[in-house]
């Protein structure tokens, strides 16, 4: 490493977000980012450690300490050259990824400041832009074909890798544009779409076709084709079948977020159509990263109250001793969007949706206690019989997806991402679109 010890000195340094107050009236990038010096010096911060263990816990087993060192002495062309050769697209894991490579870092497991990974794969991605590092590169064709039905992150993972390696390579989507979840699931607070459009521009210029707006039947796939990788997403959301679920105003997440990111690109809507917060209170119910967008995307509708309730407890701050490392830590997470403005609660189960005139007006929710199980055994839920009705003119359901169950296939059709997974986080179907295309190119070449 340039200068092993640097982490003794130096802190962490995150770039930070926008003021709340500018944030919130507009959809742009909540994020910030360092000048060069300081980038490079938080990039000095990766230390001489041994076991690279944020190499171990990254999907996509990027280099971490590799391309930090190039960063640190100024080589961005080396670092971005060694960051690509395991990462298709920076430029999305950079920005929106949960950083398991920083959970894992040494400094995280020592001190508690772990070297701001995530912040120098997303500066170091786009210098290569600004500078002309990446360029389009067509490669020699082997003559075979391959389709890939949907446009998310694993199918453009998998047709990035099938593509460089010679073969013909057509993209199916069913949405008039390609991103998948990246396009329509997540707020361009966190992810612009210029972002997406930019690398759409440079994989067509390198030959990949894609056919939007077409919508495919697994069972009688396109015909032409040497090989298919199915990358459909799980789709299906989880529901909250509960009395009063046909009331008006109860939306799932996506209704709202994926509508919100079509507005921002020019799609138009009737006013029945609309999923709006504007004057509204809003009950956002699930805790995690989608609940999270709702909160932001209902605070910049202009939301009159904001709460977010979730039925598991509120876990501690900082460190968790139930869940040391190497597991996930289970810690109490603040986002940008709970910085602007709503309430949290925890351990509240839903009952019931109260309604008036067939529109909701509330939601009956009841304490609940997690009971420890036996021996480390799962926790059983236990209802206190405490009660309360929640006022709410709208509510988002944001509890994640059920896993959809794929038939059989002949044995030149591959699934990859959150299809053959169930609903996962953008590096691990950026991951499992890259294996899927090592394994069609192992099976076209058997």
């Amino acid at each position: 490493m340039g200068d092993s010890k640097a982490f003794l000195t130096i802190h962490r340094q995150e770039a930070g977000y926008r003021p709340v107050h500018e944030r919130i009236t507009d959809f742009g990038e909540v994020e910030q980012t360092l000048n060069t010096n300081d980038r490079k010096r938080q990039a000095s911060r990766c230390m001489d450690c041994g076991v690279p263990f944020c190499h171990w816990a990254c999907p996509l087993g990027n280099k971490q300490p590799e391309w930090q060192d190039a960063l640190y002495r100024g080589k961005w062309q080396e670092a971005f050259e060694i960051l690509s050769n395991t990462c298709d697209f920076p430029e999305f894991t950079g920005r929106i990824c949960p950083a398991l490579c920083e959970k894992s870092c040494v400094l995280k497991l020592s001190c508690d400041e772990p070297v701001t990974i995530r912040e120098n794969e997303a500066a170091i991605v786009e210098v290569a832009f600004r500078e002309g590092y990446i360029k389009p590169i067509i490669p020699k064709r082997n003559g075979k074909k391959v389709a890939v039905v949907g446009a998310g992150p694993a199918g453009l993972a998998a047709a990035n890798q099938l593509n460089q390696k010679g073969y013909t390579v057509t993209i199916f989507d069913k949405a008039h544009a390609p991103g998948g979840l990246l396009r329509y699931g997540i707020p361009n607070f966190k992810l612009n779409k210029n972002i997406i459009d930019r690398r759409i521009k440079l994989l067509k210029e390198e030959g990949i076709i894609f056919e939007m707006g077409v919508e495919v039947n697994l069972q009688k796939l396109p015909e032409g084709f040497d090989a298919y990788c199915l990358c459909v997403g799980a789709e299906t959301p989880r529901d909250l079948t509960i009395p009063g679920r046909e009331l008006k105003g109860i939306h799932f997440a996506l209704e709202m977020l994926s509508q919100q990111n079509s507005l921002l690109d020019g799609i138009t809507f009737t006013k029945d159509q609309l999923v709006n917060a504007k004057g509204k209170k809003v009950l956002v119910i699930g805790g995690g990263d989608t609940g999270s967008d709702c909160i932001g995307t209902s605070v910049r509708h202009g939301a009159s109250k904001v709460t977010q309730i979730e039925i598991m407890p509120q876990p501690p701050v900082g460190h968790n001793p139930a869940t040391p490392w190497p597991q996930w830590p289970v810690v109490l997470k603040t986002t940008s969007s709970h910085e602007e403005g709503c309430s949290r609660r925890w351990s509240l189960a839903s009952n019931q949706f109260i309604g008036k005139n067939g529109k909701v007006t509330g939601v009956e929710v009841e304490e609940v206690e997690w009971i420890p199980g036996e021996n480390g055994g799962r926790m059983t839920m236990k209802p206190t019989g405490k009660k309360e009705i929640i006022e709410a003119d709208m509510v988002l359901l944001a509890m994640g997806f059920l896993k959809t169950e794929q038939p059989e296939f002949a044995d030149n059709v591959f699934i990859a991402g959150d299809a053959s997974m169930g609903a996962s986080l953008v590096v691990r179907a950026m991951a499992d679109g890259r294996k899927a295309a090592a394994n069609i190119d192992a099976y076209l070449n058997k």
